[in-house]
């Protein structure tokens, strides 16, 4: 760690041109054809903290630039820094700039290239490229008149080829999903789905990887197995082009027929993928009998669940949060007595005061130990109370309408 690191984050004002935000000088590059290389088509990370520590700074360079590129199919790995200059300890008070290269050198697979002709020399490799496993789904995606093929691959890591291209793939979620960690890919119970985009160019069939998915086989007692799904990620390039939706969809299409299945689950899902999960399974269920709108109005019930969980392998929680969002759905909001109804009916939910495994207290249980949020709950009054849970509901609300306004879209 640099000096300027132990300096809890004070920089003096003669280096402060020495400091940069890591999220803003990385710059990440599909390349399918030498072009790429100086075009205006990079992408920045969402994140770097998982790298760069939290503060997501770098110190030491000056006008410092992180060119990180993959060959767009076969994921050949760049990496390189730019700068103008940096502090050096003769020069700058014993001052050391940070090890970019090697912070980033310990997360992506060994055999990346450092020099650009050498990289781009392996670009004409992905002309051979084919993804790896089986093909369980194509789509396209009209983009301004301009029709896009896309393919769904699922596959596992004893496919020829798959294990080292695995390494150099998950070196995004470090970037772009917070909390990642890299699987233990020896555990022959996780299974990929791989997303690619397939192109001609020069005569030639060419894949781009566009993102994927990892998922993991629990067993369920007795004797039945219950899929997780663990990492989702769409890169920047492809992301608001329904892409999301189309590999869920696609892993829950494998899932319906198998019997063994008992229901799947997600491990701690973000936001955004829980918004991404709504969407496909309220516009899953609300083709389903116990959810037309008649059943809806009349609230919740067992046959929901029972046709939701042994048709769509949903879970009880998940099944409850696509009533309430195919409740509002069909509540006619200016009709007061309706209204109220499915307002009361939600923040009865929400008043349930210990209700640890749900995600309305979300907030309250990162900020407090277990018992400080007993405590806080135990001791609010009943207009505190009230104030929450109408505070909770409108948020709650906002979330709803945003699936339901896609849904209207779809």
């Amino acid at each position: 760690m640099s000096k300027i690191a132990k300096m809890a984050g004070i920089v003096p004002n003669s280096f402060e041109d020495y400091k940069c935000d890591a999220n803003e000088v990385l710059k990440f590059r599909l390349v399918r054809e030498e072009a790429d290389i100086t075009s205006h088509h990079w992408f920045r990370p969402d994140m770097s903290h998982q790298v760069f520590g939290d503060q997501e700074s770098i110190f030491g360079y000056k006008n410092l630039e992180i060119q990180m590129y993959y060959t767009a199919a076969r994921l050949n790995t760049y990496l390189n820094i730019r700068y103008k200059d940096k502090v050096s300890p003769e020069k700058h008070e014993g001052l050391k700039p940070d090890d970019v290269i090697g912070s980033l050198a310990k997360e992506i697979p060994p055999g990346y290239y450092s020099n650009i002709d050498d990289f781009s020399a392996a670009i004409a490799k992905d002309t051979t490229f084919k993804p790896f496993g089986e093909k369980l789904h194509s789509y396209t995606v009209d983009e301004d008149g301009e029709k896009r093929e896309f393919e769904i691959y699922k596959t596992d890591i004893e496919c020829p080829g798959f294990r080292e291209y695995h390494q150099r793939l998950q070196t995004f979620v470090l970037f772009f999903i917070d909390a990642a960690s890299f699987i233990d890919v020896d555990d022959d119970r996780w299974s990929f789905y791989l997303l690619f985009e397939k192109y001609k160019s020069a005569g030639n069939t060419m894949y781009a990887i566009g993102g994927y998915m990892t998922v993991y086989n629990y067993y369920a007692y007795p004797s039945r197995h219950r899929p997780r799904i663990s990492q989702v990620l769409v890169l920047p390039p492809f992301q608001k082009q329904g892409h999301g939706a189309q590999l869920l969809q696609t892993f829950y299409n494998r899932c319906y027929g198998d019997s063994d299945i008992l229901d799947i689950t997600v491990e701690d899902p973000s936001e955004s993928f829980q918004r991404l999960r709504d969407f496909v399974d309220a516009r899953n269920c609300q083709k389903l009998k116990s959810f037309q709108p008649d059943k809806l109005k009349a609230g919740f019930d067992e046959d929901m669940v029972r046709e939701a969980r042994s048709k769509l392998k949903l879970n009880r929680r998940q099944i409850k949060r696509v009533y309430e969002i195919l409740r509002l759905k069909v509540t006619n909001v200016n009709k007061k007595e309706e209204y109220t109804q499915y307002r009361l009916e939600i923040k009865r939910r929400l008043n349930i005061p210990f209700q640890k495994n749900g995600r309305d207290f979300e907030k309250l249980e990162k900020a407090l130990m277990p018992d400080e949020l007993s405590a806080t709950l135990s001791c609010m009054t009943l207009q505190q109370r009230h104030q929450y849970l109408q505070k909770a509901f409108e948020e709650l609300e906002e979330v709803y309408r945003h699936v339901i306004n896609r849904l209207d879209m779809a």
